[in-house]
């Protein structure tokens, strides 16, 4: 009796201390399953981590390494196997110090990326916008250059290669970053036929123009305007010139058609520059803007003053604003005025 007891004693102290081993086991499983998942791994060295397009499991592992965005990658790559992180998302995540992989990989698997804000406006050159928009999104200034000046291309939205710049409404936009030179070409279209709804469409068609001259003599308020409020006077100004074919003979255009933007005095020497951008020798509108005609320009075009004037001259007090004539006569006063001004300080281009 005593023996069985001692058996029977035995077996339930071998039972009792399986079970504990077995308890501990299942606890440090549990415990390592939560520190591979739950606690803080991400380091906060990097506030993004961007995922270019065409990326695998191996290129992210790889730029999670190097760039050191969470402090063990070992745990990383053991959750992602885990989480069956395959299919790679690209894209521009947000990154929070001592996020979790299980929150982290989950950003990651459902392609959970920040948008970016994409703003501009009075850009003159279309190399300067490719490199401002290159700097927000993956496509690169080169790839958008090569579509501003795609005629075959840019047919598709019903533009030529000097026009196309009009499509670009300036305004802030959220993107993708992971937004290729196609598909913020597409975006801005969007945009742009948003922006020209059937009330605008209505009131081009009234003063005679199309959208797209709307735009391109926008551009030339812009150059010209320095106090919005006298957008409209300018623009009236313009479309007197243009309704009588007189030449616009506008400064701005000049100064686009010499490529000079530091010239502070159009000269008769810029006035003899041969571009179909200058206005002095070319009649009607240029084929194409100047800058990027801001919408407060466009909607002065499209709601004009009716008055007589056909010549300004800026003013001599160096505001920004305008002299206003009807009559050349009137107009060469305001000149002299002006030239005197720019004498007695010495400008002399």
């Amino acid at each position: 009796m005593t023996e069985k007891s001692n058996k029977l004693s035995f077996g339930i102290k071998v039972g009792i201390a399986l079970a504990g081993l077995l308890i501990l086991i299942l606890s440090v499983t549990a415990y390592n399953y939560y520190l591979n998942f739950f606690s803080a791994n991400v380091t906060g060295e990097q506030e993004y981590l961007y995922i270019p397009t065409g990326s695998e499991f191996n290129d992210v592992l790889k730029s999670i390494k190097d760039q050191k965005i969470v402090k063990d990658t070992a745990t990383f790559l053991w959750s992602a196997q885990n989480m069956d992180y395959i299919d790679v998302k690209p894209g521009k995540y947000k990154l929070e110090k001592g996020m979790s992989n299980r929150k982290f990989i989950n950003m990651l698997k459902s392609g959970n990326q920040e948008p970016v804000k994409l703003g501009y406006q009075n850009v003159r050159l279309k190399e300067t916008f490719a490199g401002m928009v290159a700097k927000k999104i993956e496509a690169d200034s080169a790839s958008i250059i090569n579509l501003l000046d795609s005629a075959e291309y840019v047919q598709k939205f019903g533009f030529d290669t000097s026009s196309v710049y009009v499509m670009f409404i300036p305004n802030s936009y959220e993107l993708y970053w992971n937004t290729s030179a196609e598909k913020f070409f597409s975006r801005m279209h969007t945009e742009y036929q948003k922006f020209w709804n059937a009330e605008r469409k209505a009131k081009a068609e009234k003063i005679g123009l199309t959208p797209v001259q709307v735009s391109i003599l926008a551009s030339i308020v812009d150059g010209e305007a320095l106090h919005d409020k006298e957008m409209p006077v300018i623009a009236g100004l313009y479309m007197n010139r243009f309704n009588k074919g007189i030449k616009l003979e506008a400064d701005p255009t000049v100064i686009f058609a010499n490529n000079d933007f530091t010239i502070r005095r159009v000269l008769n020497k810029h006035l003899r520059k041969d571009s179909p951008y200058n206005t002095y020798l070319n009649k009607g509108l240029p084929p194409g803007p100047i800058a990027m005609p801001s919408i407060n320009a466009i909607d002065a075009v499209l709601n004009y003053s009716k008055h007589e004037y056909i010549y300004m001259c800026a003013k001599e007090d160096f505001s920004g604003y305008h002299a206003f004539a009807s009559t050349l006569s009137e107009h060469l006063v305001n000149a002299r005025k002006f030239q005197k001004a720019l004498n007695d300080k010495n400008i002399k281009k």
